[in-house]
């Protein structure tokens, strides 16, 4: 009987499709996801308080020693929206990007026992801090309203706002992908990436205004530096929380290019997860004898 079925039609076993397979695996990852929010504050007295207290106390000490301390909110009007519309952005960056990076690790039993696309870990990882992301969203979104933000909101605002979410996402996912994989091997992977995150707060404008940058590096650094797709992320944020209530100024004009550097960004997003996804096909074979 089996003869008559042509080869062509079996699965060779554990072949894996690469990221094609979360489509198909559509259930499993729903599955992922709802475990990974019911989970994170579970036995926890706040619970969900904490997706606000965490980037509340982040927001007040950066508040306190940059915009009073060093009195940056003198030169930067509204700086409070302008640093949280920027702090949000790193928030989501961080636990997609670090999560992503342990979730083959962290769901070891599943990779050694059960054959199933390894992708949907880094995946989920990435929608579960999405998913946590929106609390904080939300709270800089009321806070804007007091300042008259509907009135000024645009199409290019809304636009801006879901380029900014998606950028960030998918690089994160791209970074993920890599570190993942090549934390299940050499465990410092983890290592790199906090000392990445740690970078990540101060390589981009979300403590300052980007003409300070532009004022001290080359040209072609600087455009580098813009280029970056938590620098485009951030900016986006800016354009579409901060920008609306506040008068543009000679001293504080909207970034250079911002349309044409957010395609251009989003090219260098999808080539981090064209290059994460080769890394991690590469590896993952012997993720189970790794773990």
């Amino acid at each position: 009987m089996f003869d008559a079925i042509p080869r062509a039609q079996f699965d060779v076993p554990g072949r894996s499709n690469g990221l094609l397979d979360v489509f198909r695996w559509h259930y499993l990852l729903r599955l992922l996801v709802r475990t990974g929010v019911t989970t994170r504050y579970r036995n926890s007295v706040l619970g969900w308080t904490w997706s606000y207290v965490r980037p509340a106390a982040q927001f007040l000490v950066f508040f306190v020693v940059l915009g009073v301390f060093l009195q940056l909110n003198r030169g930067i009007p509204n700086y409070a929206i302008y640093l949280f519309s920027g702090i949000v952005v790193i928030n989501l960056f961080s636990e997609g990007f670090k999560n992503a990076t342990t979730s083959i690790v962290n769901n070891a039993p599943l990779v050694r026992k059960v054959y199933l696309p390894r992708q949907l870990f880094a995946v989920s990882a990435v929608i579960v801090a999405f998913v946590h992301f929106l609390p904080q969203v939300a709270l800089l979104l009321i806070v804007c309203l007091f300042f008259g933000w509907i009135v000024h909101i645009s199409v290019l605002s809304i636009l801006a706002i879901l380029a900014g979410m998606l950028l960030i996402m998918l690089f994160a996912l791209g970074l993920g992908l890599l570190f993942g994989a090549v934390n299940v091997r050499f465990r410092d992977a983890e290592n790199i990436v906090e000392l990445l995150l740690l970078l990540a707060t101060w390589a981009s404008p979300v403590l300052y205004f980007w003409t300070m940058v532009a004022d001290v590096l080359p040209d072609w650094l600087f455009q580098i530096y813009m280029l970056n797709p938590i620098t485009q992320a951030v900016e986006l944020f800016h354009f579409a929380f901060w920008y609306p209530i506040t008068e543009t100024t000679a001293e504080l004009p909207l970034p250079p290019m911002l349309g044409i550097n957010t395609l251009w960004t989003f090219l260098i997003t999808i080539v981090s997860i064209v290059i994460g996804q080769a890394v991690f096909r590469r590896l993952e074979g012997r993720f189970a004898q790794d773990l």
